[in-house]
């Protein structure tokens, strides 16, 4: 675990491992706590990243401990970005029900995605379907940019 600040983009490769996938998310809670990501907005990545990396290694890698999940990621004071690719074949995202849609309101499938949306400034889903990459920008850094106060 790393608690300096973190210096360019980091990058792991991990197998296909729910603790491993833990440990990531860990790491990544340390250095948004570094960079003075608040409780709420560590809650929303945490949550948006535990949904892209559970998708990773459930549906993307089929849980199977020889594939890898390829992260990505830095986090600044101003915002957080990462890439998440998978040993999956992928899919096709239009293909993901609608999990508002009264039909689907008690089907499990597509809340994970909803949530990344949810809470993410930025949320892309790369053909073949295999890679996701996803950014939360901080409202404080954007007002200061802007000049508000």
């Amino acid at each position: 675990m790393r608690s300096a600040k973190q210096e360019g983009p980091l990058e792991v490769s991990i197998p296909s491992d729910a603790g491993e996938v833990r440990r990531v998310q860990d790491d990544i809670e340390t250095q948004l706590r570094v960079n003075q990501f608040d409780d709420k907005e560590i809650f929303g990545i945490r949550l948006a990243l535990e949904e892209a990396l559970a998708n990773a290694h459930k549906h993307g890698n089929q849980m199977d401990r020889r594939k890898r999940i390829h992260v990505r990621y830095q986090v600044c004071r101003d915002r957080f970005d990462i890439a998440i690719t998978d040993e999956g074949p992928g899919f096709n995202v239009e293909d993901v029900p609608d999990p508002l849609c009264e039909e689907n309101l008690e089907r499990p499938c597509g809340r994970g995605l909803f949530l990344m949306r949810h809470y993410m400034t930025e949320v892309i889903f790369h053909p073949p379907g295999n890679r996701i990459t996803m950014a939360k920008v901080r409202k404080a850094a954007c007002a200061s940019a802007n000049g508000s106060r």
